[in-house]
């Protein structure tokens, strides 16, 4: 019993630091700041939740974003172009370390590996973000779409605001 109870012991804290935490609560944006292109409006008018949904409205441009600083996790995030609307220009920021207006430096475009695998407008994506010592790799809806790598090795994690109304739930990370 004492090799098992030890056994538990030195699993136990392994298994607190696979802890997966929601950063969205369903409920508010308390977790997060915010950036409004040249602060035209408050962020109030382009962020907010409603029915355990953040909605973006796309307009004017910019980001929220953690109040803390994560490096080497699993991120997982579902979003969507709600029902009547076009799928639109969006994003998810990875590894922002200094938050800017409108947008955060170094955020690179890489060629998709594989075609589109987002659904129609309306329909809920599922991207699950894997993030290890600066390389990114990112699939979406089960699809591998690309990986890149990044100096940043630790950083603030973003949900965009450009163009259209966009909806994300179910934001969490699992550290690694």
């Amino acid at each position: 019993m004492a090799v098992v109870a030890a056994a538990f012991l030195c699993f136990g804290s392994d298994a607190s630091a696979q802890k997966t935490t929601k950063l969205f609560n369903g409920k508010d944006l308390s977790g997060w700041n915010f950036v409004v292109d040249k602060n035209s409006v408050p962020a109030e008018q382009v962020y907010s939740v409603k029915d355990g949904v953040i909605n973006i409205t796309g307009q004017p441009f910019g980001y929220m974003y953690t109040k803390e600083k994560y490096g080497d996790y699993k991120l997982h995030v579902e979003y969507r172009w709600p029902n009547g609307k076009e799928k639109a220009n969006s994003g998810i920021f990875l590894l922002i370390e200094e938050p800017k207006n409108p947008f955060p430096n170094g955020i690179p475009k890489i060629q998709k590996a594989n075609q589109d695998s987002e659904k129609p407008a309306g329909e809920w994506n599922e991207a699950n973000i894997f993030v290890k010592n600066g390389v990114i790799t990112v699939y979406i809806n089960g699809v591998y779409q690309n990986t890149g790598t990044n100096k940043v090795k630790e950083g603030y994690i973003g949900l965009q605001s450009e163009g259209k109304e966009v909806q994300f739930r179910n934001v969490t990370i699992t550290p690694w």
